[in-house]
C-alpha cells in the first residue's frame, strides 16, 4: 500500500513536460474553466453558509457562561464542515463534467507510452459523460457515508486529530479514483473499474494526496490541479494495465 501511495505521488514528476510534449493543454481548457467557476460558486456559498451553520451548532450550548466562546468555536467548526463538503461536491462536479475531455488525454498518453497498436473500448462523448456522472455520483454517496461519521468523531477531544487525517485520506482516495477512471473507462466496464481501483487503492490515494494539496494553492492550484493529476493518474494506471496484459500473455 505505502509503496503504491509513493508511486502515485511520484507520478506527478514530469507531468508538465509530458503535457507540453504531447500538446495536451488544449484538451484542458474547458475542464480548467469548469474547475475555476465551480470552485468560485462553492467558495461563495461556503462563505455565506458557514455563519448560519455556526449559529445552528451554537444552540447546543444552553448555558449563559461561555456562550460567546462557544459561538466562536461553532462558527469555526461550521466553516470546516462547509469546506469539507464543498471540496467533495466540487471534485465530483468537475470530474463528472470533464470526462469527455479527459479520455482523449489518456489515449494520447497511452499511444506515447506503448505505441499505436493498443486495443481499448470505443465510446462516444455522451457515453463518457454518462460514465463520469455515474462514477462520480456513486463515489459522492460513498464518500459522504464515510465523511459524516468521521466529522462526528472529530468532536471528540484528542481523537479529533485522527479524524482530520482520515478525512484527508478518504477525500484523497476518491479524488484519485476519479482521475484513474478517465483511463479505466476505455478498458473496463463500470463494475470492473471499481474492482481495479480497490486493488490499487494506494495509487488512488497517492494521486489524490497531491490533488488535495494543490487545492490549497489559491487560484493557480484550482486551475492546474486537473491537468497535472489526470496526467499523473493516466501514466501510472496505464503502466498497471500494461503489466496485467503482459502477465495474461505469459499465462
Amino acid at each position: 500500500m505505502l509503496k503504491n501511495i509513493l508511486k502515485g505521488i511520484q507520478a506527478y514528476a514530469g507531468t508538465f513536460s509530458l503535457i507540453n510534449k504531447l500538446g495536451l493543454w488544449k484538451y484542458f481548457a474547458v475542464p480548467m474553466a469548469i474547475s475555476f467557476f465551480t470552485a468560485l460558486a462553492i467558495g461563495f456559498s461556503a462563505w455565506g453558509l458557514s455563519d448560519n451553520l455556526g449559529a445552528f451548532i451554537s444552540k447546543i450550548w444552553f448555558w449563559e457562561w461561555g456562550s460567546e466562546t462557544f459561538r466562536t468555536i461553532s462558527e469555526f467548526i461550521g466553516a470546516l464542515i462547509i469546506i469539507a463538503f464543498g471540496l467533495i461536491i466540487y471534485r465530483h462536479i468537475v470530474m463528472a463534467l470533464s470526462a469527455p475531455f479527459m479520455s482523449p488525454v489518456s489515449e494520447k498518453i497511452e499511444k506515447y507510452l506503448f505505441g499505436e497498436n493498443h486495443s481499448h473500448r470505443k465510446t462516444s462523448n455522451a457515453e463518457q459523460l454518462w460514465r463520469g456522472v455515474r462514477i462520480n455520483v456513486r463515489n459522492l454517496l460513498m464518500e459522504l457515508m464515510l465523511t459524516i461519521p468521521i466529522i462526528l468523531i472529530g468532536f471528540i477531544p484528542v481523537i479529533g486529530i485522527v479524524s482530520s487525517v482520515l478525512l484527508f485520506l478518504v477525500q484523497s482516495y476518491y479524488a484519485g479514483f476519479g482521475n484513474m477512471d478517465y483511463t479505466l473507462e476505455r478498458h473496463y466496464k463500470y463494475s470492473e473499474s471499481i474492482q481495479f481501483v480497490r486493488r490499487n487503492r494506494g495509487l488512488a490515494i497517492g494521486n489524490g494526496i497531491v490533488f488535495m494539496l494543490m487545492l490549497l494553492i489559491p487560484v493557480v492550484g484550482i486551475i492546474l490541479v486537473l491537468p497535472l493529476s489526470v496526467t499523473a493518474a493516466s501514466t501510472e494506471t496505464l503502466k498497471v494495465l500494461e503489466k496485467a496484459k503482459s502477465v495474461q500473455k505469459k499465462l
